[in-house]
């Protein structure tokens, strides 16, 4: 089963709030025929989006083909949180790969939150962004350590946009009894991520890249010249640049490995006035809880709230997605258990064994950067400035990532599933002890 076409009808949006509000773009033809490039980037994502616009604003003859359409998977359907940091705290960075190279990890997560900052002041993208999101601790036993990592940010990095937030302060910004402490970090923020993502394809369009969609890649052929497959023709490319995330499938195994799918929902409630938002999350700022299956949420500009979580491992979402999701956020604000749900929504991304990125040069001139486990709205934006640099031949932000340990997933691709299925239900245990 093919994870593009197993939830989801060839070239069509999922009917989320997202893509009922984004300023549309006109669809771009499949290719058909053959094209020649510089270079050929696959996946029309935020990472192969911003690869090509880099590309072409640095003088390259670009190619991007997407299987589906433009922000068509998870860079259109996540939460639009925009978050600081890697998806691994520093602390843990520091005991898994030494000081200086946490730093440097440090180092280039500030510099995606100020891309994707920088990118959505264009007027073409008509995507806000949002300062400010809030990390709220599930349990007691976790706010010791909210308020040590604040203060370790503050002092050894240098870092003054974040601050511990105790509990009564939690219940003044986020009304919900679930939550005992936590950080506030106003550097981070928040957008409506497809927007951002057509922003970014209006961009790279009139850079002079040349988009085809519903153009699926069957196939690359290595070589001095890559010839990269569709069932509608194949570019001759001197570089190829992956950036398919969760819809790789078997297009390099060796990526596969290590990247793996999972699904996760997002809903969207019926407006709210202004006041009632004010009494449910204060100030516009977005939260992400402690627990190991992620709950985030925030107010979208037309006051609904977008409230996301619960996960699944197979191909296929939930019959009934707006009940399964409703779940957690009745838990959490249990004053709007009866609210309407206008949308409710699936994304399928890719995460990796220990939630870093997995950049990795496949050959001289093949390379994927993918793997952003839930953090990918700066991370695989930034991702794609870093590709440009790789194929201009400045690997040193690159091999920062490249140079982490990743490990594949333990039992193969018949096996890894399952296997990952019983760890998350453990670690779903875990979060309700």
């Amino acid at each position: 089963m093919d994870l593009l076409t197993a939830n989801d009808a060839i070239g069509t949006y999922p009917n989320s709030y997202y893509a009922a509000t984004a300023r549309p773009l006109e669809p771009f033809a499949p290719l058909a025929g053959s094209e020649r490039c510089d270079v050929c980037v696959v996946g029309g994502g935020f990472m192969g989006l911003s690869t090509a616009l880099h590309l072409a604003k640095a003088g390259y003859d670009v190619v991007l083909l997407d299987a589906q359409r433009v922000g068509f998977g998870a860079s259109g359907r996540n939460g639009g949180q925009v978050g600081q940091g890697q998806r691994v705290e520093q602390d843990e960075l520091e005991t898994m790969l030494g000081l200086d190279h946490a730093r440097a990890l440090w180092k280039l997560a500030n510099q995606s939150v100020d891309l994707v900052r920088d990118l959505s002041a264009d007027p073409r993208v008509e995507a806000t962004f949002h300062p400010g999101i809030i990390h709220a601790d599930h349990r007691p036993r976790y706010v010791r350590h909210s308020q040590a990592y604040a203060e370790k940010l503050n002092s050894e990095y240098g870092y003054d946009q974040i601050r511990f937030v105790d509990q009564e302060e939690m219940r003044q910004l986020v009304n919900s009894p679930v939550y005992y402490g936590g950080t506030l970090d106003m550097g981070a923020g928040h957008i409506h991520p497809l927007a951002f993502a057509f922003g970014l394809a209006r961009m790279a369009r009139d850079a002079g890249v040349r988009i085809l969609e519903q153009s699926k890649v069957t196939a690359m052929t290595d070589g001095a010249r890559v010839q990269v497959m569709t069932a509608g023709g194949q570019v001759d490319a001197q570089h190829v640049v992956l950036g398919c995330n969760g819809y790789l499938g078997d297009l390099a195994p060796k990526v596969a490995a290590k990247v793996m799918p999972i699904n996760n929902y997002v809903v969207a409630t019926r407006p709210l006035d202004p006041v009632a938002q004010e009494a449910v999350i204060r100030n516009n700022l977005a939260v992400a809880d402690s627990k190991f299956v992620v709950n985030y949420f925030r107010f979208s500009d037309d006051h609904r709230l977008l409230f996301g979580g619960t996960e699944s491992y197979g191909y296929r979402f939930p019959q009934d997605i707006a009940r399964a999701v409703r779940r957690p956020m009745r838990e959490i604000f249990p004053q709007l258990s009866e609210v309407e749900i206008d949308y409710a929504w699936g994304g399928t991304l890719g995460i990796t064994m220990n939630r870093m990125p997995h950049f990795e040069r496949l050959s001289g001139n093949i390379m994927s950067l993918s793997g952003f486990s839930g953090h990918g709205v700066a991370m695989a934006t930034l991702a794609g400035q870093i590709a440009a640099e790789l194929v201009a031949g400045q690997a040193e932000r690159f091999d920062i990532f490249a140079k982490i340990p990743m490990a594949s997933f333990p039992g193969g691709p018949r096996l890894r599933s399952p296997l990952l299925v019983a760890a998350m239900l453990w670690y779903a245990l875990r979060d309700r002890i």
